[in-house]
């Protein structure tokens, strides 16, 4: 057998090694500048709910993507895409009413929150000692406002206590005193559920 490879075999493996080496693009109508801190490690999507996809359309700002994301622990984003919203779009926002100032900050989701205080924590990356989540805040997002959405990046609240990565969407909003109108403010009030009893461990 020849130790040398034929020409055209020479021709098809540097083709193939080429195309091993290109990296497919998404769905540039939906996402064109997605990007993660670890995108081994984030979990979710980045794109829109059906329902709000023809509400935004993706954009390009890399200076906005950056300051939405956050090391591992660390908080923020894990992956985020860019978004410019095309009409105004109602957005929820839980916050700290021992201060002020954090009632147009710069976390919000689609959703209105719902449900256990743990498990909301958990889904948002929302440390307790970050906020007592006493307040809620419903504002039109104004139309021509970007926004970066995805998923949480892993925070660690204590020795005790790390978030993990959270497949729930974040919103984020750069400066939302100019972004949101049309605001309506919620106050907690205690709710309490029966929760089921625990089972004793059977004799054996």
């Amino acid at each position: 057998m020849s130790r040398f490879m034929p020409l055209n075999l020479i021709i098809a493996a540097l083709a193939l090694s080429g195309c091993a080496s290109q990296v497919m693009p998404s769905d540039t109508s939906t996402a064109t500048n997605a990007a993660s801190v670890t995108a081994n490690e984030c979990i979710g999507s980045v794109l829109l709910p059906p329902e709000l996809a023809s509400q935004f359309v993706a954009i390009d700002d890399p200076e906005l993507l950056n300051s939405a994301l956050g090391q591992s622990e660390q908080g923020k984003l894990c992956q985020g895409q860019v978004y410019l919203a095309q009409q105004n779009v109602t957005l929820f926002r839980a916050w700290n009413s021992t201060n002020p100032k954090s009632r147009l900050g710069q976390w919000w989701a689609f959703t209105r929150p719902a449900g256990s205080i743990a498990d909301y924590r958990s889904q948002y990356e929302i440390c307790y000692q970050w906020s007592p989540l006493d307040k809620m805040l419903s504002c039109e997002l104004k139309a021509g406002s970007k926004v970066v959405v995805g998923n949480g990046q892993s925070a660690k609240c204590s020795d005790y206590l790390t978030y993990p990565v959270s497949a729930t969407q974040q919103v984020y909003l750069a400066d939302a005193a100019n972004s949101v109108a049309n605001c309506t403010d919620f106050i907690g009030v205690m709710s309490w559920e029966a929760q089921a009893p625990n089972m004793p461990n059977s004799a054996h």
